[in-house]
């Protein structure tokens, strides 16, 4: 079942900029630049399962296509069952990177394992318990009903591998030569996967600066450099290759911690998300649109309308809530100063950008901001150490709205990071678990959307735009899939 298809919109390349002066141009071997790299190899913890994807190291039974549908990759197929079970069958001649054939049996204890330690892996139906019926089914039993389990197993937790030892081994078109965390990865082509001999040797790299990032680009130590901050466009004029700028499916967002006792009172965090100017942002930015909700606007779960800008409205709210302005521009309640800390991260450049807009128009309405940047989001998130956090998030990976509305929001979410929590909002995303009509899930998506926008846990930014440099040696390629297909088997280097 394919339930959603993604909009043709994040497929596509919207700008190309052709550069002018030499760099480094390989036959065999390509350097790719990123803000992130997985910080291991191994799916069961955290988010490697989508970084591994990303690298070209891990594939899923289901994946996204360029043209942004839900399709077949290691299964050909997934049925359900009259008793609520699915059957999945495998797809023939698929191989490990060490030759060994992709088995019912191999994919059965790796998702199990996943499944079991990756909180993640149990968002959008519970815990899914795989068995091997023979060398190439599958049977899936699901903890909660669901009727999109393909859309589901294309989610990023769910890459398959082979346990050997203490050794996993994946089926992606590259495989691990050399890893260094937080540093870089050596790949080369996996000799077991269709076209291996077209395909270069991979230096991945991590550059968490997006300035450091354009450097590296521009002095030629870089074949890809891939999310290049849009300020740095203009001095890459004289490099030698193009940038390509591209739409993508990520929503920026802010979290707001509902544990801070300021931000316990939704007015105060309605009087936020109020006065932050959607339109300023995407200036800021100098791509992207603003945000309606969730999702970007293409998907049919969309919410509709544009997000209000109201700062007389909020310093009404706050007004309401006990905030007095002081005369230096700063409200108070009861002696103490509305004073929150924001946080940014310099893997997505355009949070940092963000940070003073927000700081001024928050400024406005008597809340004093001051702006901290952080390499480690997911931690600092985690641990909850902050009041607003701006926040990047692929929210329909696999073209579906349910990992999000409920890895993040419900009460007990693994990844509920705002501390929120609303008893209507849990009962309406157990009935969209349980959903299988198309239209039913949007009604059931918008509806979710609608009481995250009443109490603001979050607030929703800009749908961005993302800048990818590329030298002459990888002429032709094209970013889609956002950056969650960063790394393709059509990665060959101009020859």
């Amino acid at each position: 079942m394919s339930p959603f298809r993604l909009p043709g919109l994040f497929s596509a390349v919207a700008v190309t900029a052709t550069l002018l002066s030499p760099a480094a141009s390989f036959a065999d071997e390509v350097t790719i630049g990123q803000t992130f790299l997985a910080s291991g190899l191994d799916p069961a913890e955290g988010s490697n399962g989508w970084a591994l994807v990303s690298h070209g190291i891990g594939e899923q039974l289901f994946q996204v296509s360029r043209e942004g549908e839900l399709v077949p990759n290691l299964a050909t197929s997934a049925a359900q069952n009259e008793d609520g079970t699915w059957t999945v069958e495998l797809a023939p001649d698929r191989f490990f990177s060490d030759g060994t054939p992709v088995t019912a049996a191999a994919v059965a204890t790796a998702l199990n394992r996943t499944g079991e330690a990756n909180p993640s892996a149990r968002a959008t139906a519970g815990r899914l318990i795989f068995a091997a019926i023979d060398d190439d089914t599958l049977t899936v039993e699901t903890e909660q009903p669901t009727t999109i389990l393909p859309s589901i197993l294309a989610e990023w937790a769910f890459p398959v591998y082979r346990i050997d030892g203490d050794t996993l081994i994946f089926t992606g078109p590259f495989t691990v030569e050399s890893f260094e965390p937080g540093g870089s990865i050596e790949m080369t082509p996996n000799a077991h996967y269709a076209n291996a001999e077209a395909r270069p040797d991979i230096t991945l790299r991590r550059i968490a600066d997006g300035q450091s990032l354009a450097l590296a680009f521009a002095s030629g130590e870089l074949d890809m450099a891939f999310n290049l901050p849009v300020e740095t466009l203009a001095l890459l004029e004289a490099v030698e290759g193009e940038t390509i700028s591209f739409p993508v499916a990520y929503q920026y967002m802010m979290w707001m911690n509902t544990r801070s006792p300021a931000l316990s009172d939704p007015r105060v965090r309605r009087a936020i998300d109020l006065a932050v100017n959607r339109t300023d942002l995407v200036a800021a930015a100098q791509a992207g649109i603003p945000a309606t909700g969730a999702f970007a606007a293409n998907y049919p779960f969309a919410a509709e309308g544009e997000l209000p800008h109201d700062p007389d409205a909020a310093a009404t709210l706050l007004e309401d809530a006990g905030w007095v302005m002081g005369e230096d521009g700063v409200r108070t309640r009861d002696g103490e100063r509305l004073e929150l800390v924001l946080y940014a991260y310099p893997q997505r450049p355009d949070l940092v950008t963000f940070q003073p807009v927000i700081r001024a128009a928050l400024a406005e309405i008597g809340i004093s901001i001051t702006t901290q940047v952080t390499d480690s989001p997911s931690d600092v998130a985690a641990n909850g150490g902050f009041d607003l956090f701006l926040w990047a998030q692929h929210t329909a990976p696999a073209g579906d709205p349910g990992l999000f509305l409920s890895l993040f929001f419900e009460t007990d979410a693994a990844r509920n990071y705002s501390g929120w929590s609303n008893a209507d909002y849990d009962a309406l995303i157990k009935a969209l678990r349980a959903a299988g009509d198309p239209q039913a899930r949007i009604d059931l998506a918008r509806r979710a959307q609608d009481i995250i926008a009443a109490e603001v846990p979050v607030s929703f930014l800009v749908t961005p735009e993302w800048h990818v440099g590329l030298s002459p040696a990888l002429a032709g390629y094209e970013p889609w899939g956002s950056d969650y297909y960063v790394i393709r088997p059509d990665l060959v280097p101009a020859r």
